[in-house]
């Protein structure tokens, strides 16, 4: 209501003051209605927090391997290809890049199974490659950290295989390479020790030809192919008879290549003894469950049963008061 006094207008506001009074009474009176839905409410959410799936996460942190942990590897490629070609620190990283890939595929496996699970894996710090986090949601505490830990070894079991065949694959190769070469050696030693004896026999013909049979120099070093014929076709025939027996001779780099062969033949590496990752934080487990949460389910269905109570009570007495006008 308005009214001027002294051309001031003022506003009573006593019927907004007397409506939300009565609202508030009109609440106050139907309270053991809104207190029923409010008890309904809560057993209903008593009912979906006894009987609703549970949900748990256990975490774990890892990080790229030791180089003890993949020395079996490491070890076997400085045999196959050298000091100089080998970067521990860059087998470690792609290793536990490996690692990651695996697992996220893993987790992409277990989410669109009929039953899906929950499995994922992350960095720990925003732009930065390791460590990383993996996580595992169970239905416990105990089954979140065993299902965790048993699909990181899983994965790490997958990994050392990856590794055992990748290294059969390079010490074939290697051998097969170091093979290659001491076969050519052997042929290149052989060609030289059959074209000696060829230089021989040739000068022989021509001391023969030339009839000479005694040694005709005093110092054997100052002999050239040219004038090899000089030692006498006696001494030349004895030459090709120790050539002919002679085993080849081969350079230092070949006694090396046969030893590295050697070597790398005796490589035998258990994958049981390598490992893709290093724990920085084993899989927990959890002391909170994730759902549902009890107390906040029960503060919200007793909210809502609240709600839903007063506005009946409210609509129930709308509802009488325009009958009632009617």
């Amino acid at each position: 209501m308005t009214y001027n006094d002294n051309n001031l207008v003022r506003v009573n506001n006593d019927s907004e003051q007397i409506d939300l009074i009565d609202l508030l009474m009109q609440l106050w009176r139907g309270k053991w209605v809104i207190a029923v839905f409010v008890v309904i409410a809560v057993a209903l959410a008593g009912l979906y927090v006894t009987f609703a799936k549970e949900k748990w996460t256990s975490t774990a942190v890892i990080t790229m391997p030791d180089v003890g942990q993949i020395a079996g590897y490491t070890n076997a490629m400085t045999l196959i290809y050298g000091d100089s070609k080998v970067d521990n620190l860059e087998i470690q990283q792609r290793v536990i890049t490996r690692f990651s890939g695996a697992f996220s595929a893993l987790s992409e496996t277990l989410k669109n199974q009929e039953e899906p699970e929950e499995l994922t894996i992350d960095t720990v710090v925003k732009g930065q490659p390791l460590p990383l986090k993996v996580s595992y949601q169970g239905d416990s505490a105990k089954n979140a950290q065993q299902v965790l830990a048993k699909y990181i070894q899983q994965v790490d079991e997958q990994i050392a295989e990856e590794l055992d065949l990748d290294l059969a694959t390079n010490i074939k190769s290697r051998l097969t390479e170091l093979q290659d070469s001491l076969a050519t050696q052997e042929k290149v030693a052989q060609e030289q020790k059959n074209l000696r004896i060829q230089q021989i026999t040739q000068a022989l013909t021509f001391a023969k030809d030339s009839g000479v049979k005694q040694p005709q120099v005093q110092q054997t070093q100052d002999v050239t192919q040219d004038t090899l014929f000089l030692l006498g076709s006696e001494a030349l025939e004895s030459m090709i008879k120790n050539e002919a027996t002679r085993p080849l001779v081969f350079s230092a780099d070949y006694y090396r290549t046969r030893q590295n062969l050697l070597d790398i033949q005796r490589i035998k590496p258990d994958p049981a003894n390598m490992h893709a990752y290093r724990y920085v934080m084993k899989p927990t487990e959890p002391l909170f469950r994730d759902s549902p949460k009890r107390s906040l389910a029960l503060v919200i269905a007793a909210l809502l049963g609240a709600m839903v109570g007063a506005s009946v009570v409210l609509a129930r007495n709308a509802f009488r008061n325009y009958q009632s006008r009617t």
